[in-house]
């Protein structure tokens, strides 16, 4: 079901915590953790299932979809811009190896929300100018969910771009309860998080601290 376009972008600005939904950090099944993630507050849920068909990205989508509707919060593909269209999700999110953030703008059109995964405020700048609505900036502490090693950025250059880009910036990688407050501190208070909430047993209880 679409909204407004103006009803995201506000859902948007609204947002301090994003939930990378992966089944393989999942501990609880996946629709079941993000159904609570997002009634502690969770605002955008990314599908993020990289390496599988499109199909099953689809039925991952279609299986968390009634839970983030309920919440209210955002759903958005990762990666997989013609899932997002045909799953009717608020939009999409593309890094630097997927399709270029101007290209998946052309295909969303310009309803659809669409973020891009950053390293540095050139990086968020170019995206934004070519069309993106919000920026993922990190990662800001070292972490494997990708299983790529990538350098730490560290919380202080999220704060940078976050001050700097005229969209919303969300810090990612390796954030939890512990680390949140050092990039809130350092001027970022969007956060974007996948094993923290996923890998726990009780996924709510993680969001709602990472709110706080």
């Amino acid at each position: 079901m679409e909204t407004p376009n103006s009803d995201r972008r506000a859902r948007l600005a609204a947002a301090r915590l994003y939930l990378l939904a992966t089944r393989a950090f999942s501990r609880l099944p996946l629709p079941e953790a993000v159904a609570a993630a997002c009634r502690a507050g969770a605002g955008i849920v990314q599908v993020r299932e990289k390496g599988v068909p499109d199909g099953e990205v689809l039925e991952a989508v279609r299986a968390v979809a009634p839970a983030v509707r309920a919440a209210g919060a955002l759903l958005l593909v990762n990666d997989r811009v013609e899932v997002a269209l045909e799953a009717g999700a608020d939009g999409a999110h593309v890094g630097p190896q997927d399709m270029p953030v101007a290209e998946a703008r052309r295909l969303l059109g310009p309803d659809l929300l669409l973020g891009a995964t950053t390293h540095d405020l050139a990086q968020a700048r170019r995206a934004m100018a070519d069309g993106a609505d919000y920026v993922g900036i990190g990662p800001v502490f070292p972490t494997d969910t990708k299983g790529v090693p990538v350098r730490a950025i560290g919380p202080e250059a999220a704060g940078r771009v976050a001050a700097a880009i005229g969209i919303p910036a969300f810090a990612i990688g390796g954030i939890t309860p512990g680390n949140a407050g050092r990039v809130r501190a350092a001027g970022c208070d969007r956060l974007a998080v996948c094993a923290a909430i996923l890998a726990s047993d009780d996924p709510g209880g993680e969001a709602a601290r990472l709110l706080e």
